[in-house]
């Protein structure tokens, strides 16, 4: 018996890295590509880039909130109706690609006709909104895009197939940085080179997927049907943790801003940009450990393996702990020259507030690495509600309440310890969450399948 589940567990941890570290390095891709973003509108604009930069990031927060919370529940059902045998699957991917078109067509006509009130609304002075406007019209005009390369790629995932899903990722992303580069420096474009290297890249990302969607390998289906919106509701439920972690993420850099406005001015909020950044690589290699997770998740789920499900559980807890811990020692030990790189105009205010920063605020994800795999792991089990508090007490309730009080005590260092705090207190949430759905499982699976 020994011998068959030291086998057992060598044959799931094999499966489980050739699906998580291809996610992981696809999400790191497009941090790259955002590290990539901040760098050269630091050498092109400066500072101001930055702010402009960081002021606009919530609106694409929206843009991925949306189209993520679609593209994660509806994959997610894809691979447990799947796994079940039924039907019902193959009208998940032609529903979640009609929804994000309907969802786009408000961003498109923002893009449109008010680009620049948004931005104003959003914090920018003049100065700022001569540069964030252009930027955050191009992007928002592609919106069906960016939400149509998230539902590509999260079915091609949960369609045995992560490896194409890694290669889209990162190919879009290398296209991204290179765009970049030319657009900006010798097309001399700007930000509006920045935002259409950024428009352009999904495209790129949808071309690759939709190979693999039409091939003979694939299970992913086109289906003539009208959009459903119980099927929208359905994969909503399970898709509401990724939804709220990205859609959080804007409306914390949102007040975050604000906040930092009224203690330092746009130093600070070029500081925190600098932060926010380079967090963009700490979310992506968590993120990818949970997303690239969900469908071994889902598939074991679905077969009623609950036995595989608790290991997988285990392992994919322990490796986010090793992450984290990785993740805390490099930024730490790296922050200077991290910072430095974004801050071509060498401003020793902001290197002092973005370095002091990122010793205090990386250390939360220590906690993080927990709560974003207890997140993943409640959604594509089907743990809607638990998923939607546990997700909406790490994404915004427990840390914009620690980041007013916070601030208000602390001014900076406040600022920069909320998030750790906040993924602290949920911490809790997240093992009591983990540990009841864990017996919920067991008591309604009953006996655990052998593996089929």
């Amino acid at each position: 018996m020994a011998s068959q589940t030291a086998g057992k567990d060598t044959s799931l941890g094999r499966t489980f890295f050739s699906y998580v570290f291809p996610n992981i390095l696809g999400m790191i891709g497009i941090s790259a590509y955002i590290l990539a973003d901040t760098f050269f509108i630091s050498v092109a604009e400066g500072a101001n880039g930055l702010t402009a930069l960081n002021l606009v990031l919530p609106v694409y927060s929206i843009i991925f909130a949306i189209g993520n919370m679609i593209a994660v529940g509806s994959a997610t059902r894809f691979r447990i109706f799947k796994a079940q045998g039924n039907d019902e699957a193959d009208h998940y991917f032609t529903n979640a690609i009609l929804f994000c078109l309907l969802f786009s067509i408000p961003f498109l006509l923002v893009g449109l006709f008010f680009s620049k009130g948004l931005v104003m609304l959003l914090g920018a002075d003049a100065v700022i909104t001569s540069l964030a406007a252009p930027y955050s019209r191009i992007f928002m005009l592609f919106t069906p895009f960016f939400m149509w390369n998230y539902v590509a790629n999260a079915f091609v995932r949960n369609d045995n197939a992560p490896k194409v899903a890694m290669t889209a990722t990162l190919v879009s992303s290398l296209f991204n940085i290179v765009m970049d580069y030319v657009l900006m420096f010798p097309l001399h474009m700007g930000m509006r080179g920045a935002a259409l290297a950024t428009a352009i890249s999904p495209i790129i990302g949808i071309i690759i997927c939709a190979i693999h969607i039409l091939s003979k390998k694939s299970a992913i289906r086109f289906v003539r049907t009208r959009p459903s919106l119980i099927r929208l509701f359905r994969s909503c439920q399970l898709g509401v943790s990724a939804m709220i972690g990205e859609l959080a993420q804007g409306v914390t850099t949102l007040s975050f801003n604000f906040l930092i406005l009224s203690i330092t001015g746009n130093v600070g909020v070029a500081a925190y940009g600098v932060i926010a950044n380079i967090a963009f690589v700490g979310n992506a290699i968590f993120n990818g450990l949970s997303q690239g997770s969900q469908p071994l998740f889902s598939y074991y789920y679905g077969k009623k393996r609950t036995g595989d499900v608790g290991r997988l559980l285990r392992l994919t807890i322990i490796t986010g702990l090793v992450l984290a811990v990785l993740v805390i020692l490099a930024t730490n030990l790296l922050a200077g020259p991290l910072v430095a790189i974004f801050n071509s105009e060498n401003n020793p205010a902001m290197a002092n507030l973005a370095v002091a920063g990122m010793h205090l605020y990386f250390i939360g994800y220590l906690f993080a690495a927990v709560n974003i795999v207890a997140c993943g792991y409640l959604g594509a089990t089907e743990a809607a509600t638990w998923s939607f508090v546990t997700s909406l007490s790490r994404g915004l309730i427990a840390i914009l309440i620690f980041a007013f009080i916070l601030s208000k005590l602390f001014a900076m260092t406040g600022i920069w310890l909320a998030f750790p705090a906040a993924e602290a207190v949920t911490l809790i949430l997240s093992v009591i969450a983990m540990v009841h759905w864990r017996k919920h499982i067991q008591t309604i699976s009953g006996t655990d399948r052998p593996a089929s």
